[in-house]
């Protein structure tokens, strides 16, 4: 026992220290400034508290653990706590679902207040989980800079038809709270799975788990956390860098820390602040995205987190031709045997993409696919034979088509011709050959369709003439 009790002040004693130095404010907090720590204790007094609990009520054990964790964090700076009790104030027989208050508001060094609170109390009534979490909202301070950490304390589920899985989502969206901590004391396992979608949930099935959960949930909230992503290529060489990384909430699935990937000149990425009180899954924006999920970080540990990041660059060439008849020709690029698009870029333009097999379809008319490899550190570069120009000349206006010819002499569809449009078109194509089948407006039926086989020349102009008959 002595030995446990030792280990866990020499954790506090570490947070102490960490929390007292400078830390790196999250986005959008003044740079410099220590953030300040709230933790809101929202404490079961309903009438189950008062049940045996190896030997004595369960009230009598949690407010006693309670008041020596209020005593051992009275000293540490940047930190204040507050304490909101429910169903301490009507009978059970009153079924009140609003039976919730804030017995000791926020205050530094404020641990005289809550021990003497805690033995006023009286629990007696029922369990509006779900109405506490609602009014917890209006106990933490506006303060958009400050750590709010809420630790539900509980022996029993909502009572009054309410969600609190809901709510606690909601509330952690408005970033009032942190992803909570729920500890359920004296509980059965199916009571934990009802109530691990609140937050971070733990069982403390007897009086030795529950002193020593309440003491690590406490150091996880005091200790400071620290990430480090090395991004490596495909030898893991670490060489990748200036790459956006997001670490995203995966709880409400917004995004808490944006960076720009930094290396010193040693090639060692630099050390983040990152709150380990939240589970985030990372998106390295590389292009493709990588994505890795439930991150596993360490509370108060120097994490380092590697991932394979090679990327090489892909140069979109247009051919040596001005003008370009074209204009701006687009590329669409999708990784092999994938439909789904990863990037598109006009010509003219470089994009690096993480080393792979890739199509880029290339929307000149009429399209071109081009299979290619990315490798890391390389340069793969794609484009396009200058395109000459179709001239169709016609002194009626009709309907048609134009067809490329493939060397087995089949025909792929290239471009319709406009319905019943001008009779005068220009068309920038790629080099080949081609069919035009075509019927006037006024022709009085299928037989007097005309076929016309042409062939375009990079930088010349095809006529093709249609007359009436």
């Amino acid at each position: 026992m002595a030995r446990r009790i030792l280990t866990w002040k020499l954790v506090l004693l570490a947070a102490f220290w960490l929390l007292a130095g400078p830390l790196r404010a999250q986005q959008g907090a003044p740079s410099g400034q220590p953030k300040t720590t709230r933790i809101l204790f929202v404490l079961d007094a309903s009438g189950s508290m008062n049940a045996p609990w190896e030997g004595q009520p369960r009230w009598n054990v949690a407010k006693s653990l309670l008041a020596k964790m209020a005593d051992s964090l009275n000293a540490y700076p940047n930190l204040e706590l507050a304490l909101r009790a429910y169903g301490h104030q009507y009978p059970n027989k009153d079924n009140n679902c609003e039976d919730s208050r804030l017995e000791v508001p926020f205050a530094r060094k404020n641990a005289a207040a809550i021990k003497q609170k805690l033995q006023a109390l009286t629990p007696q009534g029922n369990t509006p989980i779900t109405y506490s979490l609602l009014q917890s909202a209006g106990d933490f301070p506006a303060d958009r800079n400050a750590r709010n950490v809420l630790i539900l304390i509980t022996d029993g589920l909502e009572s009054c038809k309410g969600d609190p899985c809901a709510t606690a989502l909601a509330l952690q969206r408005k970033h009032v709270f942190l992803k909570p901590f729920v500890i359920g004391i004296g509980a059965e396992r199916e009571f934990g799975e009802q109530l691990k979608c609140l937050g971070q949930y733990y069982n403390a099935a007897d009086v030795k788990t529950f002193r020593a959960i309440l003491g690590d949930v406490i150091a996880q909230t005091l200790a400071k956390t620290t990430v480090a992503v090395n991004l490596t290529d495909e030898t893991g060489r670490p060489v990748e860098s200036n790459v956006n990384m997001t670490f995203l909430n995966n709880v409400t699935d917004q995004p808490e820390y944006n960076y720009v990937h930094w290396r010193d000149a040693k090639g060692q990425p630099d050390v983040l602040d990152i709150d380990a009180l939240q589970s985030y899954d990372l998106v390295i924006n590389t292009v493709p995205p990588v994505r890795q999920q439930n991150l596993a970080i360490r509370p108060g540990k120097a994490n380092v987190l590697t991932y394979k990041t090679p990327q090489g660059t892909l140069n979109l060439q247009n051919p040596p031709l001005s003008p370009n008849p074209y204009g701006v020709v687009q590329a669409v690029v999708r990784a092999q045997a994938s439909p789904a698009t990863v990037v598109a870029r006009s010509f003219g333009a470089k994009q690096k993409l993480l080393a792979g097999n890739y199509e880029v379809e290339i929307l000149t008319l009429p399209r071109i696919i081009r299979r290619i490899t990315v490798k890391q550190g390389q340069e793969t570069t794609v484009t396009y034979d200058a395109p000459g120009t179709l001239n169709i000349i016609s002194d009626l206006k009709g309907y048609g088509s134009i067809y490329r010819l493939n060397q087995d002499d089949s025909q792929t569809w290239v471009y319709d011709l406009p319905q019943g449009g001008s009779s005068k078109i220009n068309l920038p194509m790629q080099p080949g050959p081609y069919r035009l089948v075509y019927r006037t407006s006024n022709a009085t039926g299928s037989r007097f369709t005309d076929v016309r086989p042409f062939t375009i020349r990079s930088g010349q102009t095809t006529s093709v003439s249609i007359f009436g008959k």
